[in-house]
């Protein structure tokens, strides 16, 4: 029997390409509230408003698997041409943590003093074929599976049905959708991942208290999709961080997180267009 994921993290020690420079115990403090306040303006103010919306939810007299939690809505559906405006905005606003968390790393403390802070967290283009091949298989191994617990998370009534993708029916809508996954994936895995591995390591938190931190705030901001969503992503972060603790490099994550919401957020939307029900 292959030991625990968590128990390979803690035999983890610094990566061979540029241990991370732990900060003194005075700059940790500042990191702290670096890190508070950054996932206070992105993944941080998602967990908030999750737990908000699956209380109301739950206080329905609705049962859980009878609600529907939409996804990519269309602002103002009679006006494509302003719609699009709305979409496009979103998304741009959207990424400017992940600015934000490598210009902090890049300025404040840096990690490392050989390389910059895109670099040090594997958020470059130096390894592109391994970069994309580990994307595609992380994918696969989380996606297939993945699929099945919603399924089966809806059948035993602990989670909504997610609606992925609603927009109007125009020519922009895949392309639209394909951006806000890369979004999605930018967000969730350069800030939750790079950036907060990164500082936490600094603030010389262990290998398995960062990942298990971090995948417990993953599934929170996932909550508003219900307790399925929650558990799923709580797996996803473990399996994630072990990877980027492992080769730290965050592109393969970024890839394999565009990958799963582009067939989830451009498939649904195929197949509703169809009259498949999801």
């Amino acid at each position: 029997m292959p030991r625990p994921l968590l128990s390979y993290a803690a035999e983890l020690g610094p990566s061979d390409r540029d241990p991370v420079r732990v900060a003194e115990p005075v700059e940790r403090r500042r990191l702290g509230r670096e890190t508070v306040l950054l996932l206070g303006v992105s993944l941080g103010a998602s967990a908030i408003w999750s737990v908000l919306s699956i209380i109301e939810k739950l206080t329905r007299n609705v049962p859980l698997r009878s609600q529907t939690t939409a996804m990519n809505q269309s602002a103002t559906p009679d006006r494509p041409w302003l719609d699009l405006g709305y979409q496009l905005a979103g998304i741009l606003i959207q990424v400017v943590p992940v600015a934000l968390a490598i210009y902090l790393l890049a300025t404040v403390l840096r990690p490392s003093a050989r390389v910059g802070a895109a670099r040090f967290m594997g958020f470059d283009r130096t390894e592109p074929l391994r970069d994309l091949l580990r994307g595609v298989g992380l994918a696969a191994l989380i996606g297939l599976p993945g699929l099945g617990f919603y399924f089966l998370a809806k059948a035993i009534g602990i989670n909504t049905n997610v609606s992925a993708a609603n927009l109007t029916d125009v020519w922009w809508s895949a392309p639209v959708l394909t951006l806000a996954a890369i979004g999605n994936a930018l967000v969730e895995e350069v800030v939750m991942v790079g950036y907060l591995f990164t500082r936490w390591r600094q603030l010389a938190w262990s290998w398995p208290v960062v990942i298990g931190v971090s995948a417990l705030i993953r599934g929170t901001y996932h909550l508003y999709q219900g307790f399925g969503g929650f558990a799923g992503n709580v797996v996803m972060g473990l399996v994630l961080g072990y990877v980027f603790a492992r080769t730290r490099r965050v592109m393969p994550l970024v890839i394999c997180h565009a990958l799963l919401d582009i067939v989830a957020f451009v498939g649904y939307s195929i197949l509703t267009s169809r009259g498949v029900t999801v």
